[in-house]
């Protein structure tokens, strides 16, 4: 019966949406058509995009729309999706109305931005995302680590290391950054991981997304007035009234966005990757710099833990590998699907090897102007806390078996809530 009903529902749903066109905030569930760059069986993409990529380099997902969605699965066709600067727009805008949960207002940062907006924007935060710029920032982050780890120990054997370690690290990491003030962080952490869950439809997501950037909004009327020492307060000094409130609120969320959840992803299913095999685990725990490193890139490319990248929305009617496609279609490119494509990582892509040597580099950032601004960051961090975290705990092992844990089941942002170890 409870099926019966759903199932009424997504048809009242379906046919508003063929009726009116769409509203992203207030689509109450996924269809399954979309699913499938987002489901993954453990630590692996579902062997679907395996499928689809052998078979098609371009993929129509069947959905109820005004508009075709495309799917790149690719390597080559991954790349050259996101490297057109002139073939596709990135602003989503369109997609929200104004009176659901999230508006156009809402929605903003460097990812759903177009040039020369996204030009200039980029322009101010670059800066400080320099190797030279992040240096500073190393040993804070080696002190967060410790502190976390330290937490860890005295939680005791079978404590959560996502919830002591993985999460923390890089939320105080780029809450210290931006300049946030302590009082809110913790309310403000958690809206992070309901902003990427898509599993109850884009009004939870899109709603998560319209609160936080409430708190945002606050921090930089606050720090206009009084600016602060992270990167919110010192483009208020550099920019003024050039930048406004809603553009920084923007900027911040979206080092916010890309800093958090996607390292914290990181640090908890690297743990799992490496605590497969001792050899990989010793790597990490005693390897040289090199060593380190190589880990680190396998990690990246083996986990993808953003599953798609930014959606792209074609400026005019074009031709793409074969297939006609109209003004407005969208163009999803899979970087879980590219980062494991043999054509370019070679034999064997869905098993971890940090010797591999792929013939170009992987996607996990993305590529091209949307490219993750915050990479270097994430590289050190990962560079930092998992070399520490298994030289703290040589007896580092899951509490329980892999299949055992909680994955994500529909998120943009693949990860565990809970890890539990022994030490």
């Amino acid at each position: 019966m409870k099926s019966r009903v759903s199932g009424w529902v997504r048809a009242l749903v379906v046919r508003r949406i063929q009726k009116k066109g769409i509203d992203l905030s207030r689509l109450s569930f996924i269809p399954e058509a979309t699913k499938v760059p987002l489901q993954r069986t453990g630590l692996d993409p579902v062997p679907r995009i395996a499928e689809i990529r052998e078979t098609t380099p371009m993929h129509r997902l069947d959905l109820p729309f005004d508009f075709n969605i495309y799917l790149v699965t690719g390597y080559e066709e991954s790349r050259r999706i996101l490297t057109d600067r002139d073939s596709y727009s990135n602003d989503i805008r369109h997609m929200f109305h104004g009176d659901g949960p999230a508006t156009s207002d809402d929605i903003g940062g460097l990812g759903f931005t177009d040039p020369p907006l996204h030009t200039r924007l980029r322009k101010i935060v670059t800066p400080e995302f320099t190797m030279r710029r992040l240096a500073r920032l190393e040993p804070m982050i080696k002190e967060i680590v410790d502190a976390r780890l330290d937490a860890l120990e005295a939680e005791g054997s079978g404590a959560d290391l996502a919830k002591h370690v993985a999460f923390p690290v890089p939320f105080q990491t780029i809450c210290a950054l931006l300049g946030l003030d302590f009082e809110d962080r913790d309310a403000f952490e958690k809206l992070g991981s309901a902003r990427f869950d898509a599993t109850n439809g884009g009004a939870a997501a899109f709603g998560a997304v319209s609160e936080q950037r409430e708190f945002l909004f606050a921090t930089v009327a606050k720090q206009r007035k009084e600016p602060g020492p992270g990167l919110i307060g010192q483009i208020l000094l550099d920019e003024g009234d050039m930048i406004s409130d809603v553009d920084l609120a923007g900027l911040a969320d979206g080092v916010f966005t890309g800093g958090f959840e996607t390292t914290a992803g990181m640090i908890a299913l690297g743990t799992i990757v490496l605590l497969r095999d001792p050899a990989y685990a010793d790597m990490i725990r005693n390897g040289s710099k090199d060593d380190v490193d190589r880990v680190v890139e396998e990690l990246l490319r083996y986990l993808s833990v953003v599953q798609v990248a930014f959606p792209r929305f074609a400026k005019q009617d074009m031709l793409l590998f074969g297939k006609k496609i109209k003004a407005g279609d969208v163009v999803l490119a899979s970087l879980s699907g590219a980062n494991r494509d043999p054509k370019v990582v070679g034999e064997r892509p869905e098993e971890f090897d940090p010797f591999r040597v792929p013939e170009s580099g992987h996607l996990a950032f993305g590529h091209g102007i949307h490219r993750c601004i915050g990479a270097e960051l994430a590289r050190m961090e990962l560079r930092i806390a998992l070399p520490r975290l298994f030289q703290r705990f040589p007896d580092l092992a899951l509490a329980k078996p892999q299949e055992e844990l909680s994955f994500r089941q529909l998120s943009f942002v693949y990860g565990v809530d809970e890890l539990p170890v022994t030490f």
